[in-house]
């Protein structure tokens, strides 16, 4: 079975644009992310999925002077770049992740690989953010089969639910058959996703603590309990609703 993170990368943020390619202790943020999904064990390849916009010519170009593998597809049908990146890439099992989770952790990544994995028979999709979240927002990931990413393609009639790509997927549980990855501690009112300002600010704080990206997410609690004021920096943040 070959396993395929596709990280989803573009410019044109409404709220931060430009954030993906943002400094973290002197590397973008798109390579922090690259370089800490790169290290999850169960996977074969990282792809990142950009879109055909000049704006995001910048992200390729930072693609191909680190040999990435990249696509370019729709801007705003995210469902669909996702969907045609995974069948350029020959994927049979799609890991989703998103640019801006700079904090997102490879023993993360693999506990919800392996969990999807154990379950095969009996399961379409994985998450550790549906129905319920225990992990930090900034951990996010989603592993879904080829032909579970296709259905949802093809059935999808929602322009804001293509633009998250899996909302059809997790709302529809009498469709698909859903497990949900949990930890022993509930940590879910912690903020680790750059959406805003303060958001940037706050991984910053845990970049410039450490200087590099090998850190792992358990490091970070450690340090917040250290710096827990660290936290407050970001907690008024919504999250958009979808």
């Amino acid at each position: 079975m070959r396993i395929v993170a596709i990280i989803q990368a573009r410019m044109g943020s409404t709220r931060l644009p430009g954030k993906v390619l943002q400094d973290l202790a002197g590397e973008p943020m798109l390579a922090r992310v690259v370089n800490r999904t790169c290290r999850a064990t169960t996977l074969q390849e990282v792809v990142i999925a950009t879109t055909t916009s000049a704006l995001d010519d910048a992200i390729v170009k930072l693609c191909k002077a680190r040999d990435w593998s990249w696509f370019r597809g729709s801007e705003e049908d995210v469902l669909d770049r996702y969907y045609r990146a995974a069948k350029e890439y020959q994927a049979d099992l799609i890991v989703r992740i998103t640019s801006d989770c700079p904090l997102i952790d490879p023993e993360v990544i693999d506990q919800v690989v392996k969990a999807f994995l154990e379950r095969q028979l009996e399961v379409d999709y994985a998450s550790n953010t549906w129905p319920r979240r225990t992990f930090p927002r900034g951990l996010d990931t989603e592993v879904m089969r080829i032909d579970v990413l296709e259905r949802a393609w093809r059935e999808d009639s929602n322009p804001a639910w293509r633009e998250h790509v899996t909302p059809y997927i997790y709302r529809n549980p009498d469709r698909f058959r859903i497990h949900n990855v949990l930890g022993q501690v509930d940590y879910s009112a912690m903020r680790w996703t750059v959406d805003a300002t303060e958001d940037l600010t706050f991984v910053r704080q845990i970049y410039d603590y450490f200087d590099h990206d090998r850190f792992s997410w358990r490091q970070v609690l450690k340090v917040l309990e250290e710096y827990p004021e660290w936290l407050e920096i970001n907690r008024h943040v919504q999250q958009k609703v979808i």
